[in-house]
């Protein structure tokens, strides 16, 4: 089998420290390559649709729960995993370039509502069947069943870490 670089990593802190099990080490940096290059090639992939990568997960986020209709800053916040002051800063963008509405609330009118614009809604539409198939050519060296063991063991660990869904 070919080597990666954390093998080599794991290598020299074997020689250097015998005494250390670095095996969770192998794992964690793995996982931390992994995402740094899953990051990278999400953010060139959605540049050619001149998005950066948080506008495509804040307005897929509004087209996915579109059913529930509109949401609200605090809960688009907690469903992209990005805190309420940076969650404001974003709407003020995807405002400002027409692909999402911002409302009052009716009943609250402290609270303001979010959904897609038309145009929002379009261009989700447009990209998210092209991020699909980007993400199965990333995947493209593991066959199904070593995605699902592979999508298992990230769950299982998050789970582990408390990243539950209420």
């Amino acid at each position: 089998m070919k080597r990666d670089v954390v093998d080599n990593i794991l290598e020299q802190w074997n020689r250097e420290r015998p005494d250390l099990d670095v095996s969770a080490m192998g794992v964690m940096g793995r996982l931390n390559r992994a995402s740094g290059m899953a990051h990278a090639d999400l953010r060139q992939f959605m540049n050619q649709f001149g998005l950066e990568p948080w506008e495509f997960d804040v307005i897929a986020t509004l087209r996915r729960a579109r059913a529930d209709g509109p949401l609200t800053s605090g809960q688009l916040a907690g469903m992209t995993m990005v805190g309420s002051a940076a969650m404001t800063h974003r709407i003020d963008r995807l405002v400002e370039r027409g692909l999402v509405h911002r409302e009052t609330n009716p009943a609250n009118r402290r609270q303001l509502l979010l959904s897609l614009t038309s145009r929002g809604a379009t261009l989700v539409d447009d990209v998210v069947g092209h991020h699909v198939d980007n993400q199965h050519k990333m995947l493209a060296a593991l066959d199904a069943t070593e995605i699902q063991t592979f999508a298992n063991l990230l769950r299982k660990f998050l789970l582990s870490q408390g990243d539950e869904f209420d």
